[in-house]
């Protein structure tokens, strides 16, 4: 029972991790039918940006407490990773919004390709340890443990989904991202200006990921610059699997993988009779989400993405 508590804790944490940057994925598919196959890379980007300010912090700063060194590394991460996105979605995707679907697709592969080769340029090919900030010391859980970090991560997605479905459920730009995503041109028509619903979404997807990204980084305490491509093509799976389009179907999709992924690689040994190691528990996570689309394409909660007139 300790290992099965301990399995769901991680998968629990590596869940939420999931579930934000699947939110990007859902919410730009959503509202213009794209793949951003680039979002990994603005994960990627926003933890390397932390990694670098934190090293500044404590040369400089060396006496502030590690909790405000790591929140303000987060919050300046944010803005240049919604910069960047914004950047992408205005030069890269905009251009090609009405071009056959082939084409940003293709776009969107090679944007990937070129923000890991910018960071591998900028910050060096290496891995580097990310710092640890908070108390090392595990709380005992029922004879399970779980560290401060991974508490700051449950409770930083937390917030983070309850932040994002007050914005789409009740403000103003929520609105207008529902509309935009029903029908663009019937929302235009109405006063919602579509270009910059789109930029506001790219620009939430940024901020999400990069939560996700220092987390990441925060829980396995080292950085590189392919560190989005894993984490980006397991979101995806796990919007798809939540039902893509769909912001719910992305939460629930996020935390069921990590909880597959997790109870998997405490088990899949047992299971195989030594055979495979936990280093294939991702066989599980993609059974699973082979079965689910067998049984229901659209995913487990459906889409939501309207029949556009």
């Amino acid at each position: 029972m300790e290992i099965l508590l301990q399995q769901i804790i991680n998968g629990l944490v590596l869940g939420s991790m999931y579930a934000l940057v699947a939110l990007g994925y859902t919410m730009v598919y959503g509202i213009i039918n794209l793949i951003n196959f680039a979002h990994g890379e603005v994960l990627m980007v926003g933890a390397l940006t932390s990694w670098t300010i934190i090293g500044w912090m404590q040369s400089s700063m060396p006496g502030a407490p590690g909790w405000l060194v790591l929140l303000i590394a987060l919050a300046i991460s944010c803005v240049v990773a919604a910069a960047l996105n914004y950047t992408i979605e205005k030069v890269a995707y905009r251009p090609l919004r009405n071009s056959p679907k082939l084409a940003p697709l293709i776009t969107a592969i090679g944007m990937s390709i070129l923000l890991q080769t910018l960071a591998m340029i900028i910050w060096k090919p290496n891995y580097k340890p990310y710092p640890t900030l908070l108390p090392v010391e595990p709380f005992d859980v029922g004879g399970a443990v779980i560290t401060s970090t991974q508490i700051m991560i449950l409770g930083l997605t937390a917030v983070s989904l309850a932040a994002l479905m007050y914005v789409v459920n009740y403000t103003s730009l929520g609105r207008a991202m529902r509309a935009t995503a029903e029908n663009p041109r019937v929302a235009a028509l109405m006063g919602v200006k579509p270009d910059f619903v789109i930029s506001a979404t790219f620009v939430i997807g940024a901020i999400l990921a990069t939560i996700a990204g220092v987390m990441y980084a925060s829980n396995y305490g080292t950085v590189q610059h392919t560190m989005g491509f894993l984490p980006g093509l397991k979101a995806f799976t796990a919007a798809v699997f939540g039902g893509i389009g769909n912001l719910a179907g992305a939460v629930v999709g996020g935390i069921l993988l990590g909880l597959i992924e997790s109870i998997g690689a405490g088990y899949i040994g047992v299971l195989t009779g030594g055979v495979l190691g936990s280093n294939y528990s991702d066989i599980f996570a993609f059974i699973v989400l082979i079965f689910v689309l067998t049984l229901r394409p659209s995913g487990l909660l459906g889409e939501r993405v309207a029949d556009r007139a």
